[in-house]
């Protein structure tokens, strides 16, 4: 601006009134203080009035940050009015309304000087014009930001804190809750649809094509916009619906800038009740993190239990080409294909005819008919609001306040909503005419199920098949039993006509089942014959008659003749099959003569080496294997080795 000395005298009469201005930002919180735009207004048109300015133009950023407005279309036009002359100076309430950033509140000074204009804060008195007042205005602004910034401070200072206490931090609530006195709480209009997300994907495994499927029904975002696949994967991995409100992880980079997150040992997490359940939630983001991995979708199997089988170890099971049993090929775990199956169906059985799986069955499908009915209740109140916002927009066109254009524009998208509600409104009523059908009678639900039962034998694989597909989340081949997950309950209904209807009698989570292994071909239950107790041994461990061969120190061709009573075991071998079984089969022998000879084996000892280790003559024990009496010192040097030897007292 020119100075006083610098400025050009204009007559009198030539003077024109001052044309200026008025700039209008006030915040939210100062709103809510009180402070309407209507009263700032008020205050510089009385100001400008004094003077006998004429006030040209109002800028308003009512709700504008004073961080950064340069940018802002208000902000842009009020600077192109003063470069044309259409203004020459501007009126505020005070400095912190203009600005609160120092270099913006000095540019804009310049700017001003530049153009010859005048920058008048009511509050502070500044006027621009002089040197004292463009000191007093930069040593204000500074005090401005200093005030932002230490406000900011404070602000981020107490998020945390309120985060742990389970405060609302500003933002929005996730979708599917609200706020309710600083309370997240379920939304009986939203969580329905979030639940549906779950349950969709864990069914289609695609992110696009759930939001397609939740368009195509008529639901909307909570800001009526249509689910796309980001926004499903956004709530997909979400842990607030399983009851893990997670806040304090992002922090902005700036206006316009996006959000970035904070390192995890920041975030801060508080319990609020679960939309879905933890097994839900774990399921559908763990599908998520196979896709990033680069996991790709299996082929399609061909035997029964195909991708469903599990080992113990946590392996898939597989049946290679050689042989009709599923083999885990980390551990060596196998079952025969014909035994899986016959666990399968035996557990199925025990399941559909135990009166405490029938009530617990009937309480989970009345909690899932519950939870239809809800979704089925918020589609209908979205069918209302659509109907609302249409009637809305219809009054606007009729009183011309909308041109046919705009009314096309608001009115087709709300059109095509109400239709696929529409369309989505009767098949989810007759979701649940079919649940509630199937609930008046128990009887009849698992007359269905035992139905199943007892077809299970001639059903062709194709239809079994479908059946292990849609009702057994996994199967755990453990060693000594068998572990069934069921996911729905079967019915006949299921391979009727060899299709599979679209909807299941009723949804079951988590049933587990649980039965015994079946043994292994030849596995002798009773064995009577040392041989016998070597094979069950064998198969117990799960060795091949190789490796238990190695352990006992004999070739796999010995071991397969002790098993089949083809070769005696000698002497020399009782020692270390016993070690092998852990066991002696065969009882303690009643006579003297009989129990020195099994001792004798125990130890894996000749007569000779026995009679040689007590210091007695070679033939004695020979003799007392054939009927002699011991004498009473050679009888305690006996009992004394035994029990050296066996680390036990012995009976002679």
């Amino acid at each position: 601006m020119q100075t006083a000395q610098t400025r050009k005298e204009v007559p009198l009469e030539d003077k024109k009134p001052k044309s200026v201005g008025i700039w209008i930002r006030v915040s939210t919180e100062d709103q809510a203080r009180g402070e309407s735009p209507e009263h700032h207004e008020k205050r510089a048109q009385l100001y400008a009035g004094s003077k006998d300015w004429k006030v040209k133009e109002v800028y308003h950023l009512e709700a504008v940050s004073g961080k950064s407005v340069m940018d802002h279309p208000e902000a842009q036009r009020m600077l192109k009015d003063i470069r044309n002359g259409h203004i020459t100076g501007l009126i505020f309430s005070k400095l912190a309304r203009l600005a609160r950033n120092t270099r913006e509140l000095l540019d804009f000074a310049d700017f001003f000087r530049e153009a010859n204009c005048d920058l008048i804060s009511l509050q502070e008195a500044i006027d621009t014009s002089s040197p004292a007042g463009r000191l007093f205005y930069t040593m204000i602004a500074a005090m401005a930001q200093w005030e932002r910034e230490e406000i900011a401070s404070r602000v981020a200072a107490s998020v945390p804190i309120r985060a742990k206490l389970g405060k609302p931090l500003g933002g929005a609530a996730p979708f599917g809750y609200r706020w309710v006195d600083k309370k997240l709480v379920i939304s009986p209009e939203e969580a329905p649809i979030r639940k549906r997300i779950y349950e969709l994907f864990l069914e289609h495994r695609r992110a696009k094509t759930v939001g397609r499927l939740l368009n195509e029904a008529g639901h909307r975002t909570r800001a009526g916009a249509k689910f796309s696949g980001t926004t499903v994967l956004r709530l997909l991995t979400d842990p607030s619906a399983k009851g893990r409100h997670r806040a304090n992880y992002t922090r902005s980079l700036g206006d316009g800038k996006g959000w970035k997150k904070k390192p995890e040992d920041e975030w801060v997490y508080s319990e609020v009740d679960p939309i879905v359940s933890v097994d839900l939630w774990e399921q559908c983001n763990q599908i998520l993190a196979q896709r990033e991995k680069g996991k790709r979708p299996a082929k399609k199997v061909v035997h029964l239990f195909s991708g469903v089988a599990e080992c113990h170890c946590g392996k898939k099971m597989y049946v290679p080409s050689h042989t009709p049993k599923y083999i885990c090929f980390a551990c060596r775990n196998k079952i025969p294909a014909a035994d899986l199956e016959g666990v399968f169906h035996e557990q199925l059985k025990s399941f559909v005819f135990s009166p405490a799986e029938i009530t617990r069955y009937v309480e989970g499908a009345d909690q899932t008919l519950a939870e239809k009915e809800g979704l089925l209740k918020a589609l209908e109140r979205d069918q209302q609001k659509v109907k609302v916002e249409m009637d809305k927009v219809m009054k606007l066109y009729l009183e011309d306040q909308l041109t046919p254009k705009g009314f096309g524009e608001r009115h087709k998208p709300m059109e095509e909503r109400l239709q696929q509600i529409h369309a989505q409104l009767p098949e989810l009523q007759a979701e649940i005419d079919f649940l509630k059908v199937k609930l008046q009678s128990t009887d009849q639900i698992f007359n269905e199920a035992r139905d199943l039962y007892s077809r299970w034998p001639e059903l062709a694989f194709e239809e079994k098949r479908r059946i292990v597909e849609n009702i057994t989340e996994r199967i755990v081949i453990g060693e000594k039993d068998v572990s069934i997950e069921l996911c729905y309950l079967p019915s006949s209904e299921m391979v009727a006509d060899g299709q599979h209807i679209p909807i299941p009698v009723l949804p079951f989570c988590q049933v587990k089942l649980r039965g015994q292994r079946p043994p292994p071909l030849g596995y002798p239950k009773s064995p009577k014959t040392l041989g016998e107790h070597i094979r069950r041994r064998r198969m117990d461990l799960g060795l091949s008659q190789e490796q238990a061969g190695k352990a006992m120190g004999v070739h796999n061709s010995t071991v397969s003749e002790w098993e089949t009573n083809q070769r005696p075991i000698d002497d020399r071998n009782l020692a270390k099959v016993y070690a092998f079984l852990g066991y002696r089969p065969d009882p303690l022998p009643k006579s003297f003569q009989e129990r020195v000879r099994y001792w004798r084996q125990s130890l894996g000892l000749s007569r000779i080496q026995l009679s040689l280790a007590l210091g007695l003559n070679h033939s004695v024990v020979q003799g007392w294997e054939n009927g002699a009496n011991p004498k009473k010192d050679s009888l305690t040097r006996l009992r004394t080795f035994l029990v050296e030897e066996l680390g036990k007292e012995v009976k002679l």
